[in-house]
């Protein structure tokens, strides 16, 4: 199969939102490069090992690669695609230089290029996260592996949102508790919270690709008796009470389905959210408190933000 790279030239606040769209669009993978990686000063608490080659990156702004199959409709997919980056400007976003290229791959050169990104890393006190095609041998007898192969699926969790989110899981999760996953993308957080000792987590998502990344991932952990995983809008029609619900995705989105996170959550029940830029984060926070929800926490990293909110 013939694909195109379609590659825009962008900014880092518009990574987010340009890659929402690009998978909603089709997209079969998508590739980050931002040279702030190259200059970033890292604290190395956990003895991670970066390797970064400065001819990957752009002098400049940041690169969104993605993957579409040649068809007689591609050019009609490009020009929409276009159109919602461009009206991404109404919520202030910065689209930067926004340049738009496109070329021909063979599918033998991107289904795997990715990859050579992709180490083990170690992004909180106990969770290592691990793609199956690396070896790692565990440092400390309590620390928690997560193998993971995003396939087509959004999410590696290395992604500054993700690690929010699994350090939030990380102290939020007991024993026995019930968990929803909006959004699951690859499954990371859903695996998460099952090593923590959730009894029962319920991961939704919208994209059938990413539904079936999940179940291949909470497989490859030995967690998928404890999932249920479902190709469903946000949280319309479940039912399903909650100790914790998490939601790792956009936050335009995120302010559309507070009020059916407070409606799931079980009275004490804990919100996670994140996928939050920072110029969203107070829209999303008077969201979560007109739903009726007590905001306990507010973590950054980077330019992004996580919310711990709670049901009375």
């Amino acid at each position: 199969m013939k694909w195109s790279e379609l590659c825009i030239h962008t900014t880092n606040e518009a990574i987010e939102p340009i890659s929402n769209i690009l998978h909603e669009a089709g997209a079969s993978g998508v590739v980050i490069e931002d040279p702030l990686e190259l200059v970033r000063e890292r604290e190395n608490v956990f003895g991670e090992i970066y390797q970064l080659n400065p001819a990957d990156f752009p002098e400049e702004g940041v690169l969104i690669k993605a993957y579409l199959p040649v068809t007689s409709f591609l050019g009609d997919t490009v020009d929409g695609i276009k159109d919602l980056i461009n009206n991404l400007i109404k919520y202030d976003i910065d689209l930067g230089h926004n340049k738009v290229t496109i070329s021909e791959v063979n599918e033998e050169e991107w289904s795997t290029a990715w990859k050579k990104y992709y180490h083990p890393v170690k992004i909180s006190e106990q969770v290592t996260i691990v793609p199956t095609w690396e070896e790692y041998t565990p440092v400390h007898t309590d620390e928690k592996i997560i193998e993971l192969d995003p396939g087509m699926a959004f999410g590696t969790g290395t992604h500054p949102t993700t690690v929010l989110c699994i350090q939030a899981l990380e102290k939020t999760v007991k024993p026995g508790m019930k968990v929803i996953d909006v959004g699951t993308g690859s499954g990371v957080l859903t695996i998460t919270a099952a090593k923590f000792g959730a009894e029962s987590i319920l991961a939704l998502d919208l994209d059938e690709v990413a539904v079936n990344s999940a179940r291949v991932n909470c497989k490859l952990n030995k967690v998928h008796d404890k999932v249920t995983i479902r190709q469903n809008d946000l949280l319309k029609g479940i039912d399903f009470e909650a100790d914790i619900v998490v939601a790792n995705i956009l936050a335009e989105i995120i302010v559309r389905c507070t009020d059916d996170v407070a409606r799931v959550l079980k009275p004490g029940g804990t919100f996670i959210s994140s996928g939050i830029i920072q110029q969203r984060r107070h829209e999303v926070e008077e969201a979560i408190k007109q739903s009726g929800l007590v905001i306990e926490e507010v973590m950054t990293m980077e330019d992004w933000v996580s919310i711990t909110a709670r049901k009375l």
